[in-house]
């Protein structure tokens, strides 16, 4: 009997027949299921892995916390919980924490290790790939793995880890993918049927909150689709066409205006600056309305905090003295081991003063430390207006009443370009929250030349398409060669999502080859003979049958083919008789399987042939990847001339990141055994620091002084030489170094003063703690793998720059 499709699942749904465990889990919500989340949590139950896309609040977590429930249900079974964000692991450990106490669950962030053999394990992606490659313990009586925010895989920097994973996790292992509501779920979903096999692909389009959109024309709220309309149907209220097309102006002051001209096209256009509401009178608009909280999206971190400071010098007061009370008694409280210099530094009393009037900005230029006090008082309902960037729609649990968008365009680095519909659609997945409002609000602020149904399209359509940005890295290389060998390796490779997008096919025939090769495992082992090599007596056999068939089509052949073909006949024939295996009593049995074992490795060739037609960027960039480790000698040949990881590759294997080649050919060379623990600091940082686009063109200034300019020089000619390398062999290659926040981290790790570091980095504070974490990530695999003396010095100098703010907060 074939299985039920999703579809009949949720018809057995509605006819009332459920799961027991899945009965007893529900019994403990306060709420009941919607019909996506029971027929997760049942493909869950049945022994199924599911793929999961709904909208931002609609409840996909629920299907992980039935995993979760259902880990806990089996003896010694585990699960991890991975994450995109060390946010989001914080944010899932505690409240896992909560439901199932401390001894029970773990988290591992790269800078953070508690309680890692518990059954419940929170971790960012990036921990479970390298537990992977590193056949870690703790992946022992694993019987779940969540991937939460799944749609990462798309990312261009970070994308592979997701792919990475999903491909090495061991077949048992159930998986529960959580994504955003991508426009090619089911397209992910067979490929991950074809990498990891039975799995329900789960799709939802329906917001738990229904979501009411609007546009802010001058001080008027006009809806974006008219009262018969909606986003499925795409039609735009008439009143807001009419609307943008006289330039925003409202019919009454259009009728007042009429005598006093008009434009050449007949339309009264509004002089400039009139046509938008300031943000001051906007927040009291939706105070009015009863639309707080509310998040502003501006996409500036520079925006942000001018907002704040725009509405707060208007005198807004969003909270009452009891609130207020409440907010300075949380923030206080964390804030407690601060210094005081350290405080005025950040401006903490400027953002109080804020926060205890209900206003505040969230953005990566925040310390960590107070984003999350952010996202506390937002949560708790105390803070009801937040300016934040697009950053604080990845994930984060701070849904809102209102979602205003101040334009729908944003610069991406290079140029303004427009939201697309898949940021769109994670803005406004922010807006309204469930359990609480019956409806969420989004409010799209007019200006000239605004298209309505350009607005009404990006609000109509199904997301974004998931794309892979899948590039083998020279750790990966290594790592799979070391585990598989080259072959397999380019197997495996042939099997990423990239690969499945460029040629579906090649998938398909990659799993049919795995599976030909298991049976060709089994026959092997079923011709074996305890006399000799059948495989070899069995070709001898085969080429002897060939010849004599070839003779029965030869008597056109010259006397001198048949006495040659004569003679070939009873050369074989005396190497038959003589072989070891042609007394053997069981010889006919062996060769019956010997022939199934020649005529599917005929097969398995053939597939390879094509596979070898079809393999596709994936597989070549891999192959100029080993040739490049091959060269410098990472990979070597062994006795039977099967590429394997060097010593220097087993050190590689360990590396991750950007600059993972770099790194260990520094370690190799010994570029970096005369630094001090402040200098290695600043190394790292170095190798780490990315600067903004407007700040990449800018003169090194200044240095820190000892052993750092003759290393940081010295491993410049060196990522040289490997940048040419690699153009040589048709790779992209990589930036310079850059060590422009080089001088602040060595002063950091000296000790000195946040006010003067952040003052000679000319950098936020989130920003320079976020880089500071990287460097320590950096810095905490050099102590593992380098040797001395630079492991050891990269643990002092991690003890170092691992204080005051940077040590405030977990996350980054």
């Amino acid at each position: 009997m074939s299985n039920p499709s999703p579809a009949e699942r949720y018809a057995a749904f509605r006819a009332g027949r459920r799961a027991p465990l899945l009965e007893e889990f529900r019994s403990g919500l306060q709420f009941d299921l919607d019909e996506f989340q029971r027929a997760s949590c049942s493909a869950l139950e049945e022994g199924r892995s599911v793929l999961v896309a709904a909208p931002t609040g609609a409840g996909k977590t629920i299907v992980a916390e039935f995993a979760v429930f259902l880990a806990m249900r089996e003896k010694r079974a585990k699960v991890f919980y991975t994450t995109p964000m060390k946010a989001l692991s914080n944010q899932k450990f505690q409240e896992f924490v909560d439901v199932y106490g401390a001894s029970d669950v773990g988290l591992l962030t790269g800078d953070t290790n508690v309680n890692s053999g518990a059954r419940i394990v929170v971790m960012t992606t990036e921990v479970l790939r390298n537990m992977l490659y590193a056949d870690s313990d703790l992946l022992a009586d694993l019987a779940y793995v969540v991937l939460d925010e799944v749609h990462f895989l798309a990312d261009r920097f970070r994308g592979a880890v997701w792919e990475e994973v999903i491909i090495h996790l061991p077949q048992s292992v159930r998986m529960v993918s959580l994504s955003a509501t991508v426009s090619n779920a089911e397209e992910f979903g067979d490929w991950l049927q074809a990498v990891r096999g039975d799995t329900d692909v789960i799709v939802s389009e329906e917001r738990p909150v229904p979501l009411e959109q609007h546009v802010l024309v001058r001080t008027k709220m006009i809806d974006l689709f008219d009262s018969s309309g909606s986003a499925a149907t795409n039609r735009v209220n008439p009143e807001l066409v009419e609307a943008a097309a006289y330039g925003g102006r409202s019919l009454q002051s259009r009728s007042r205006a009429g005598r006093r001209g008009r434009d050449r096209g007949g339309y009264h256009r509004p002089p400039p600056g009139e046509s938008r509401m300031p943000r001051e009178a906007l927040v009291e608009m939706l105070d009015g309305k009863n639309l707080l909280p509310a998040i502003f999206f501006i996409f500036s971190r520079v925006g942000c905090d001018q907002a704040v400071r725009q509405v707060l010098r208007s005198g807004i007061r969003l909270t009452d003295a009891r609130e207020r009370d409440v907010i300075r008694g949380i923030v206080e409280e964390r804030a407690r081991d601060m210094p005081d210099d350290d405080l005025a530094v950040l401006g903490y009393w400027e953002w109080l003063d804020g926060l205890e009037r209900g206003v505040a900005a969230h953005h990566a230029g925040l310390l960590p430390a107070f984003k999350e006090i952010v996202e506390e008082l937002f949560q708790k309902k105390l803070v009801k207006v937040v300016f934040a960037t697009e950053t604080l729609a990845l994930g984060i649990n701070m849904p809102a009443r209102t979602v205003v968008l101040e334009k729908l365009e944003k610069f991406n680095g290079e140029a303004r370009v427009p939201v697309t519909p898949g940021e769109y659609t994670q803005l406004t997945g922010r807006a309204g929250r469930r359990g609480i409002d019956v409806e969420g609000h989004s409010v799209i602020q007019w200006q000239e030349g605004l298209d309505p149904q350009a607005v009404a399209s990006l609000a109509s359509r199904r997301s974004y398409p998931l794309n892979s940005s899948f590039r083998p890295t020279y750790n990966m290389a290594v790592n799979l060669v070391e585990q598989f060998g080259r072959q397999r390796a380019r197997e495996i490779l042939e099997s990423s999502f990239a690969q499945f997008q460029a040629d579906r096919a090649v998938v398909d025939l990659a799993r049919t080859v795995r599976k030909q090769e298991e049976s060709l495992a089994g026959y092997a082992e079923a011709m074996h003979c305890h006399l000799g090599d059948f495989a070899e007596y069995s070709a001898i056999r085969r080429a002897l049958t060939d010849l004599e068939k070839q003779g029965a089509r030869a008597e056109s052949q010259s006397h001198a083919a048949r006495q040659n073909r004569q003679r070939e006949l009873a050369r074989l024939r005396d190497r038959l008789r003589a072989h070891p295996c042609h007394g053997c009593p069981e010889r006919e049995h062996h060769a019956r399987w010997a022939e199934r074992w020649w005529r599917l490795t005929r097969e398995s060739d053939a597939l390879h042939q094509q596979i070898r037609a079809r393999t596709g960027a994936v597989a070549r960039i891999f192959d100029r990847v080993s040739d490049v480790l091959i060269g410098l000698g990472y990979l070597v040949r062994d006795d039977h001339g099967r590429l394997e990881a060097s010593a220097d590759g087993r050190m590689l294997r360990r590396i991750y990141g950007e600059r993972d080649l770099l790194a260990a050919e520094a370690l190799r060379r010994g570029l970096w055994n005369d630094l001090d623990a402040p200098g290695l600091a600043a190394m790292a940082c170095a190798m780490v620091f990315e600067p903004r686009r407007e700040e990449s063109h800018a003169v090194e200034r200044r240095m820190p002084r000892g052993g750092f300019p003759a290393a940081l020089e010295a491993t410049g000619l060196l990522w040289s030489e490997l940048d040419d390398l690699e153009r040589d062999h048709k790779l992209p290659g990589s930036s310079p170094l850059a060590s422009g926040l080089s001088l602040p981290m060595h002063q950091w790790a000296r000790g000195g003063r946040l006010r003067d570091v952040l003052s000679e980095a000319d950098m936020a504070a989130g920003d320079f703690v976020r880089w500071t974490k990287q460097t320590i990530d950096l810095l905490d695999q050099l102590s593992v793998v380098a040797p001395a003396p630079v492991g050891p010095t990269a643990r002092l100098a991690i003890d170092a720059i691992r204080r005051g703010i940077v040590a405030y907060s977990a996350v980054a």
